[in-house]
Parts: structure tokens; C-alpha cells; sequence
């Protein structure tokens, strides 16, 4: 759960025509009954103790991955207790240590405490997390990488049409999407050092994206200050403010662009990240979370508490002088993403008897 977000959906298997031992439930509307096409899921039915009383007889077993940032720890301790009482085993898949929407990390912190222990398998992304998992819990997590979030025929396409260099006429775009301005963002300590970073390129351009909310004078979450920043910039400083991308407006943007920019102040795991790699755009990610255990990146400092300035310039000059690391192929992902199908099905068995009989999944 939710079983409708993309990386539950590619935990499944790609291969339509093969038996799937996992049959991972609809989400259900928030306000009770079967959620219609399209609907949101959140906030989750599935974590209320009430509904795991109402249907356990309709699950063997709960995964967890999202969705519980809203709730106390005593009702995820209370949804524990009715899952333990009900004999239904608790599979929990660590995607944030360090939650992005929190300013306060003390109730992520806590809900983790009443998740983790009691969770018959912890899974988690990277090496980097399982570390802290363990450090912190006492806990070993299995390591499953993200799945792809392109869909594949989207990853063709853009693998056949992605522009040469030499194509772009000289242009090496950077990008930054400030997005709704979560709580992990903080846009305008980078943007000063990312204009000097792109005017030392040739040809070096900054492509700042930002929703309609916070860049609309009469958006609900205006930034005056940053908007303020931007309409003042020079003239390689690209702004863009609109409504959210869909989908395959989003993977077109993220293509378009030579590098794309990470401005995250603290974080863990990032399915941006994942994004730029399906369409093969380089990342320049801060040092805060494990976003270099995900795969390769311009590394820079940067956390709650320290901003290395240079090491971002750095980061965008070695982005422009060397080779793109290619994009994972099609089938590459696929192969992946079968291991995956096959790896939760094993984890899924192993928390309902009791083993243990899964080795980690290789992939970055």
C-alpha cells in the first residue's frame, strides 16, 4: 500500500502473461467503498486499526511503503496490535529516513520506532539505508532497488529521439525545478551559486521551473522572495511558471535538460532521481540521504547544517565536461524489475513462514 503509487505498481511483474503469485489489493477510497479511476488514495483506509478488523479476513499479509505521515504513533501502534492480533505480518519498506515533508524530523523519528520493530521484513533502497536501519533499530533491512518509473515504451522513444550535443547548438541547460517548494527544499541557498556555476559554461543556461502557487503573486503558497530572485536574474536564467506537469510532460522536461539540479536539504531516496535515470539525464544530488547510492551523481555538500558552495560549482563543471552515464536500457529495467516481481514474492512467503530465503537484488 498504496498499491496504486508507481513503485508499488512495478513490483509486479512486466510479463502480463505469467501467473503472479501476489494479488496486492485496490487502494480503497478514503471515505470507505472501492476507490474509482483516478482517485486519490490518500489519506490511506488501509492504516486505520478499524479497517485491518474489518477485512482481515480479505489479506494474508500488510506491506507498507507510504501514507502514514499524517498519523500518531499510538494509531500506527494501534494498527500494529490489530494486524498481530489478526496473525497477518507486517512487511515494511523504509523509502524515508528523514521525512521530505517534515520540517521536525520527531514524528517521522517516532512513527519509524512503533514501524520498524515491529515489522516481520524491513526493506529499504540502498546499501546507505540498511546501514542506518541497522544503526539506528538493530535491524538487518533487505537492499531492493527502485524500480523504473518510465514506462518503457516512453524510455524507447526517448532513447531513439534524445538530441546529441551537437544538436542543442551549444546549449547546456541546468535545471531546477523548485516544484510547490516541499519542506526539504531550499532553492534559494543554490540559486546564487548555480547562475555563477552555469555563466562559468559555455553556453551554460539555468532553466528555473516552479508551480503556479508559488511563483503566482496570487498563488496559495506565493515565495515573494524567491519570485522576487528570479524576475531580477540575467538572461541565462530561464524561469517557467506553470500548473503541475502531467506525466509525459514531466519526462519530456527532465529529457530536455543536460542536468538536473536536486535542491534537498534533507531526504533519504529520491524517485526524481529515478526519473532522470529512465530518461538518461545526469543528477547533481546533495550529499544529505543516499541519493548517490541510487546510482551515479554529481555529488555536492549540502544539509541542514553546511552548504559548500564550490563543491556545486564543481559538481556543474563536471557535469559539462564529462560523458553522460548512459541511461539503463529497456531491457535492462525490465530484468530488474522481474527480480523485484520475484523478490517480494519470496519476502512475502518468508514473513508468512517464518524464513528467511532472499539474497539482495543487484541494479543501481
Amino acid at each position: 500500500m498504496p498499491s496504486g503509487h508507481v513503485y508499488v505498481r512495478h513490483l509486479s511483474s512486466p510479463d502480463r502473461d505469467l501467473d503472479d503469485p501476489v494479488r496486492r489489493l485496490a487502494d480503497p477510497a478514503p471515505g470507505g467503498g472501492p476507490a474509482a479511476a483516478g482517485q486519490p488514495w490518500w489519506p490511506p483506509a488501509m492504516l486505520d486499526a478499524a479497517w485491518v478488523e474489518r477485512s482481515h479476513d480479505s489479506f494474508d499479509l500488510m506491506h507498507v511503503h507510504f501514507g502514514f505521515d499524517a498519523l500518531a504513533p499510538a494509531q500506527l501502534t494501534a494498527l500494529v496490535e490489530a494486524l498481530r492480533t489478526h496473525g497477518k505480518p507486517l512487511v515494511l519498506t523504509v523509502h524515508d529516513l528523514r521525512n521530505p515533508h517534515h520540517l521536525d524530523r520527531a514524528l517521522h523519528d517516532a512513527q519509524l520506532d512503533v514501524l520498524v520493530p515491529a515489522a516481520s521484513v524491513v526493506v529499504t533502497l540502498t546499501d546507505g539505508a540498511a546501514a542506518e536501519v541497522r544503526r539506528r533499530w538493530d535491524r538487518d533491512a533487505l537492499v531492493l532497488p527502485h524500480p523504473h518509473v518510465v514506462e518503457p515504451t516512453t524510455m524507447e522513444r526517448l532513447a531513439r529521439h534524445r538530441p546529441a550535443p551537437a544538436e542543442r547548438g551549444g546549449e547546456f541547460r541546468v535545471g531546477l525545478h523548485v516544484k510547490s517548494l516541499r519542506a526539504c527544499m531550499d532553492p534559494a541557498t543554490l540559486l546564487p551559486t548555480l547562475l555563477r556555476a552555469v555563466q562559468q559554461v559555455p553556453g551554460g543556461v539555468l532553466q528555473v521551473d516552479g508551480h503556479t502557487d508559488v511563483l503566482d503573486p496570487g498563488g496559495a503558497r506565493f515565495d515573494a522572495d524567491l519570485a522576487a530572485w528570479l524576475a531580477d536574474a540575467p538572461v541565462v536564467v530561464d524561469v517557467r511558471v506553470h500548473d503541475y506537469f502531467t506525466d509525459d510532460e514531466l519526462v519530456d522536461y527532465l529529457a530536455s535538460l543536460d542536468l538536473s539540479v536536486l535542491p534537498y536539504r534533507f531526504g533519504t531516496h529520491s524517485g526524481w532521481l529515478e526519473l532522470c535515470r529512465d530518461v538518461g539525464t545526469p543528477v547533481a544530488a546533495p550529499s544529505c540521504g543516499y541519493y548517490a547510492d541510487q546510482g551515479p551523481v554529481h555529488a555536492f555538500t549540502f544539509d541542514e547544517h553546511r552548504f559548500d558552495a564550490d563543491s556545486l560549482v564543481a559538481a556543474v563543471r563536471d557535469a559539462w565536461t564529462s560523458t553522460p552515464t548512459p541511461a539503463p536500457t529497456v531491457a535492462q529495467r525490465l530484468a530488474q524489475r522481474r527480480q523485484l516481481a520475484e523478490a517480494h514474492a519470496t519476502v512475502y512467503t518468508d514473513a508468512l513462514t517464518g524464513a528467511c530465503s532472499i539474497a539482495t537484488v543487484g541494479g543501481r
